[in-house]
């Protein structure tokens, strides 16, 4: 019984534990896909290129059972080499199902962006269904010269089905970080279904829809927030502001009252922001237009 133990103290939680292991390298003028690993139902559809003559690669991420429910652990670790730029997508919202606070769902990204690499980090939302139980941390490591855009965007309730998120817990860690691994930037989001910062005028103010869109690089500096500062709406549907938390970060926080407007935002300040922080132009993704 004594050798059982440790097992009987750790209960299975039936969840999956699916990991995903990807290296991209400039090869020719183009990047190119120079690893895949994969266990469990997480992996990459096949490289596209659909920026003319750039080569640029574009990969959206699957997970076929398409969402997490409680114990599932995703594990995502992205290498980008020197030089290399990539653009990741998601093909649908990510789905974080009912869950319980023992066995939360959880997902893990790690990505190394090497020297003068360039990273595109453009998935759909969260959308947090009630009891949901999430966990995410993402980091981000800068090589030197090296920039990145992306966003992280959640939606409280399944919002189309009339459901509200009246009960659950939410936990994510953003970071930053340099090629030392010396933090540059964090963020931290501890949010509970009952947390009157949901209704406060300081917080969500009632808006179940709320994001993060992030940049690093030279480019992003505080003359640059203030320029798009007058741009961005402050409407009771739609709201949003930007700054630069500290220099080569620049920061555009967004609130609504659905998840489709501030998508749009989104999308349209990443067009904007593309020939700034990395001096390519900005070019719709087709896979939104499906």
């Amino acid at each position: 019984m004594d050798a059982l133990s440790p097992l009987l103290e750790t209960p299975h939680t039936g969840g999956w534990d699916a990991r995903l292991r990807l290296s991209l390298a400039q090869r020719h003028g183009r990047t190119v896909l120079v690893r895949r690993e994969h266990a469990g139902p997480l992996t990459v559809q096949k490289a596209l290129y659909p920026e003319a003559d750039s080569g640029i690669c574009h990969l959206a991420v699957l997970h076929p059972p398409g969402g997490l429910a409680s114990g599932d652990a995703l594990r995502l670790d992205i290498e980008l080499e020197a030089a290399a730029h990539a653009v990741f997508t998601t093909p649908g919202a990510t789905k974080w199902y009912k869950a319980t606070a023992i066995h939360p769902s959880r997902q893990d990204v790690s990505i190394h962006v090497g020297d003068g690499a360039r990273l595109d980090w453009l998935p759909l939302e969260n959308i947090y269904f009630d009891h949901s139980h999430a966990r995410q941390h993402i980091d981000i490591r800068l090589g030197a010269g090296a920039t990145a855009l992306g966003w992280d965007a959640a939606l409280l309730g399944r919002q189309a089905a009339g459901e509200t998120w009246s009960a659950g817990q939410l936990r994510t860690d953003f970071r930053l970080l340099d090629r030392d691994g010396r933090l540059v930037w964090t963020e931290r989001q501890r949010l509970q279904a009952a947390s009157r910062v949901r209704h406060a005028p300081q917080g969500l103010a009632g808006l179940p829809a709320y994001g993060t869109l992030w940049a690093a690089g030279a480019a992003c500096t505080t003359a640059l927030a203030e320029a798009l500062a007058p741009s961005l709406p402050f409407e009771a549907a739609l709201r949003a502001g930007a700054t630069s938390p500290s220099p080569g970060v620049l920061l555009v926080r967004a609130a609504a009252t659905h998840i489709e407007p501030m998508r749009r935002l989104f999308a349209a300040l990443w067009l904007r922001l593309r020939p700034l922080v990395h001096g390519v132009p900005g070019r719709p993704l087709r896979l939104w237009a499906t």
